[in-house]
């Protein structure tokens, strides 16, 4: 069931690679239904905030009509970092499954482990892993393609 949701999530980082963002994809999940969607739009948007996550969590809370996603799942390509890790935290989402980890800014076990905190009142689940490889490889290729149109300009 998780790679089913991870592909939905990949499919999202395609979309970013394809406005020329770091691609990276995200999707949540209740009761088997796509509530929330988003992919990484930074540059597109001109905002900071605008990482997958984010976006994601700002979708499904409109669609649940609330800021609290219990009973929800998040799959996401990439590691969180530190803000996205703080607003899963915050949006109490208790599930959150990770295609590949972030050793320079990942929060989710990496550099800290923000999801997992027993000092805050929330703990997430973490499942890391899933589809590692072509999560993985979708930001290798976009970022060695990146370094091959800079070395041609």
């Amino acid at each position: 069931m998780d790679e089913k949701y991870m592909k939905m999530a990949l499919k999202q980082a395609e979309k970013a690679a394809a406005l020329g963002e770091v691609p990276i994809g995200c999707v949540i999940e209740y009761h088997g239904e796509v509530i929330g969607r988003g992919y990484n739009r930074r540059k597109t948007d001109k905002n900071t905030l605008s990482h997958a996550e984010l976006n994601a969590i700002k979708k499904a809370s409109r669609k649940m009509g609330d800021w609290r996603l219990e009973e929800c799942t998040m799959y996401v390509t990439l590691e969180p970092c530190q803000m996205c890790a703080g607003a899963i935290v915050q949006a109490r989402i208790p599930k959150v499954v990770i295609g590949c980890m972030n050793p320079k800014a990942g929060c989710a076990g990496s550099i800290l482990n923000i999801l997992e905190e027993p000092r805050f009142n929330h703990q997430v689940e973490v499942v890391r892993g899933v589809m590692e490889e072509e999560c993985s490889r979708i930001l290798t290729d976009f970022f060695k393609n990146l370094r091959e149109r800079l070395r041609k300009v």
